[in-house]
């Protein structure tokens, strides 16, 4: 989460400062006096956030927040100043807040938080979407990004605080839980058939009856074997029409 602070009075950005870091994740990238060095950064660069005062040198907040609000993708903005006076206005720009100054501890802590939340909502739903138009997937490997196509994934698997994913000839490790992983993914033809699998449904070459009522799939001409446990059953059955 990245965001930068905009306020011509410098007790005003170092109070903001502490607030940021000591409440949130985010990183400041950069500290500012005047809105005309801003929407020079700002085009160069790609925010989250902008904490944004009115009265300040150059380009005044409410013009480059118009400004902002004109761009693609736009950056959340907190207007935190001493004029109230401007409220109406920020508020028809869609601005995330509008704090006067002076602001009570509750105040900003709250707002950040919102913030926060908001910012990770979003950013949840432009990687979801990536991941419908382009399906493909970003995964580590000796050193280099390999893009994978999802369709080419057989199963995902966890190991403690890992994931291990194959496909036809390659496993990738990944530091996220199988659910997130399964959230990553986002496709209809994966099928969570255990706590610690996620097979891909048009991978299986053989259902294999097993204990209990519970099956081994195998992938991969055999390579890969997959339990389904018996709380999955029921709904393998009806994906699988058995």
């Amino acid at each position: 989460m990245k965001v930068i602070i905009v306020d011509d009075e410098y007790p005003a950005r170092k109070e903001l400062r502490y607030f940021i870091e000591k409440y949130t994740e985010m990183e400041i990238m950069d500290e500012f006096d005047n809105g005309l060095d801003v929407l020079n950064f700002i085009q160069e660069s790609t925010l989250d956030a902008i904490f944004l005062d009115i009265n300040i040198p150059k380009l005044d907040g409410m013009l480059l927040a118009k400004t902002i609000n004109k761009f693609e993708r736009k950056p959340k903005i907190v207007f935190i100043t001493a004029y109230d006076n401007y409220a109406v206005e920020a508020f028809n720009l869609d601005t995330f807040d509008y704090i006067l100054k002076p602001y009570s501890d509750e105040r900003i802590i709250s707002m950040l938080d919102k913030l926060k939340n908001a910012i990770l909502e979003d950013n949840c739903k432009d990687k979801i979407e990536y991941q419908k138009v382009s399906n493909k997937i970003s995964l580590w490997k000796n050193d280099k990004i390999h893009i994978v196509d999802v369709h080419d994934i057989y199963y995902c698997e966890a190991r403690e605080r890992y994931t291990h994913i194959f496909t036809k000839d390659e496993e990738y490790e990944i530091r996220e839980c199988i659910s997130e992983v399964e959230k990553t993914i986002n496709n209809d033809s994966f099928f969570r058939s255990h706590r610690s699998y996620l097979v891909n449904l048009e991978k299986i070459e053989e259902i294999i009856p097993w204990f209990n009522n519970t099956y081994i799939l195998k992938l991969n001409k055999g390579k890969y074997e997959i339990t389904v446990s018996r709380g999955r059953v029921k709904l393998f059955r009806q994906l699988m029409n058995i």
